[in-house]
């Protein structure tokens, strides 16, 4: 995609009217919000996302800005910081709802992303499915409801950490295999009788098992941000990586970006906690039986390769009395996940309109 200085400034400027361009959901290509000018984001042809070698991921030239304008601030409240340009800064932090008091900086250079799921949910839509979230809320308070205006949910690419890697893994353990044995016992009857009974009781044979297993592991995603619950990011899944492109700083135009609070290292050894898991799966699968025991397991890891990626979100926060809310929208597919706030208010009000119904049923039964 071309701009007026580089590729990676991300400046773009409207062929008709010379406005800086923004990036379009809808359209899937930069648009002029003044007038209407659409440009398409310019790629290779089969050009695809590659792979990182873990083992570089120190080399000083993956160190870079997320783009050569971009500014970033740090949220004194929950520690977040976010990365866009001059223009899209704002005063409030999008993921706590506190006021920034630190004055923008130019952008610190970080492991690049060098993926990027672009915004596929425009923000009306965004806003409708919020609004819709918030219809199913009973008790809700009413304040809840800003953030369901336009300007109460911001546009956020979220950080992540994707992993690719081959295992190889030797298992000692035990294959534990069914037997029944028939057992006599004694029971009284309904006359009061002693009576003879049979019945099966499962026992369990084991034998010793060893043996290697394979696994390849592709696409581990894991979260690189702190300041969302990882539960909450989780139910926003499954995201469309198939449709991952290379990271073009020309997607970024009116979102911000959120710079990872996991480093690498620490999102590998997340996404190695999840692999195993998937390995001692296939050792029980290896083992066989009715019941497994894995007394020693020792996974070799291969061809370890890495991802900094970008995932599209809908993001809005308030405080209510003291504590933050957040709602989250995948601005893929529009699923929505968020806390919620009970208000006092409304459960009273709805417990004083039941203690006067019970009160005019009991009247009306004794009249």
């Amino acid at each position: 995609m071309a701009s007026e200085q580089s590729p990676s400034v991300q400046r773009f400027k409207c062929p008709g009217c010379s406005a800086d361009m923004e990036f379009d959901p809808k359209a899937g290509a930069l648009k002029c919000p003044y007038c209407g000018t659409t440009q398409a984001i310019s790629r290779e042809v089969n050009e695809a996302v590659q792979e990182i070698p873990y083992d570089q991921y120190e080399d000083p030239s993956r160190l870079e800005k997320i783009s050569q304008t971009a500014v970033q601030i740090t949220c004194a409240s929950c520690g977040s910081t976010i990365q866009c340009e001059p223009a899209e800064m704002t005063g409030t932090c999008p993921f706590c709802a506190a006021n920034f008091v630190s004055q923008p900086k130019a952008a610190d250079p970080l492991v690049a992303p060098n993926a990027i799921l672009p915004f596929r949910l425009p923000k009306d839509q965004a806003t409708a499915s919020v609004r819709q979230w918030l219809q199913d809320l009973w008790f809700a308070p009413s304040d809840l409801r800003k953030i369901a205006r336009p300007e109460g949910i911001r546009g956020m690419y979220t950080p992540f950490w994707t992993f690719d890697a081959s295992t190889e893994a030797a298992y000692q353990g035990r294959r534990g295999e069914y037997y029944y044995v028939t057992e006599t016992y004694y029971t009284t009857d309904s006359n009061g009788r002693q009576v003879q009974m049979e019945r099966q009781v499962r026992h369990t044979r084991w034998y010793p098992a060893s043996g290697r297993v394979a696994n390849t592991f592709d696409d581990v995603l894991v979260p690189a941000t702190r300041s969302v619950d990882p539960g909450r990011l989780s139910k926003l899944e499954p995201w469309d990586l198939p449709q991952v492109q290379p990271y073009d700083p020309a997607y970024l135009p009116g979102f911000q970006a959120q710079r990872y609070q996991v480093e690498l290292p620490e999102g590998l050894q997340t996404a190695q906690v999840l692999m195993s898991h998937a390995v001692e799966h296939s050792v029980r699968e290896d083992i066989g039986g009715d019941e497994q025991i894995i007394d020693s397991l020792d996974i070799d890891w291969h061809d370890i390769t890495f991802k900094h990626l970008l995932l599209p979100v809908w993001i809005g926060a308030y405080r209510f009395h003291g504590k933050v809310y957040q709602v989250i929208v995948n601005a893929r597919t529009g699923e929505v996940q968020g806390e919620r706030p009970w208000s006092v208010f409304k459960l009273a009000l709805l417990i004083v309109a039941v203690l006067i119904a019970l009160l005019i049923v009991a009247k009306l039964w004794t009249n």
